[in-house]
């Protein structure tokens, strides 16, 4: 582990200011929220060859705008904001190219997890990752932030723009529509 890899956020973008040290500033930065982000991006774009193409984008973005970064947010919070536009992004481009309704993208991502070779329709994990991708696209976000990356509501309404309430409302009935698929299947 590097040095620059035990630095705080505020830390880490002051070297990224420095042109001395922007480089390994940013390549801290990635090394310390990487993984975080790709499982972020993985569990909405399903396929690991885009998660990594969309990740490749959010890299990028971060780039280039993090020099204007006013640390209004969390460092993190900010990074997840882009990385969730970038994968919506993503997903509307799919949908477009392929001329089909987000609803039959949807399908195509369940497929894609079906298509995995250690997928076990009997087993519990794929039965939620099933259930998870039948959820509408705003709850689908919420459960995955609040789930897998324990997001506490009032980060996650930074990087969502939307209130705590309506991200609590969401989640809740995310849960439920997870129980009753899994219940039912």
């Amino acid at each position: 582990m590097s040095a620059s890899a035990d630095l705080s956020d505020s830390e880490l973008l002051a070297r990224f200011r420095d042109p001395a040290t922007k480089e390994n500033a940013f390549t801290a930065i990635l090394k310390k929220y990487q993984e975080k982000l790709y499982w972020h991006v993985r569990r909405m774009v399903i396929d690991h060859e885009d998660t990594n193409d969309v990740l490749q984008n959010v890299f990028i973005r971060v780039w280039n705008a993090l020099e204007n970064f006013r640390e209004d947010s969390r460092l993190y919070t900010w990074l997840y904001r882009i990385a969730t536009n970038e994968s919506l992004t993503f997903l509307e481009q799919q949908k477009k190219r392929s001329a089909v309704s987000l609803s039959e993208v949807e399908s195509g991502l369940s497929n894609k997890i079906k298509a995995d070779k250690y997928f076990d329709p009997k087993r519990l994990e794929w039965k939620l990752q099933l259930a998870i991708q039948q959820l509408p696209e705003k709850q689908r976000i919420v459960f995955n932030l609040r789930y897998y990356d324990e997001m506490p509501y009032e980060e996650m309404s930074h990087v969502l723009d939307t209130s705590e309430g309506a991200l609590k409302a969401s989640y809740h009935h995310a849960v439920k529509k997870i129980e009753e698929y899994i219940k039912n299947h």
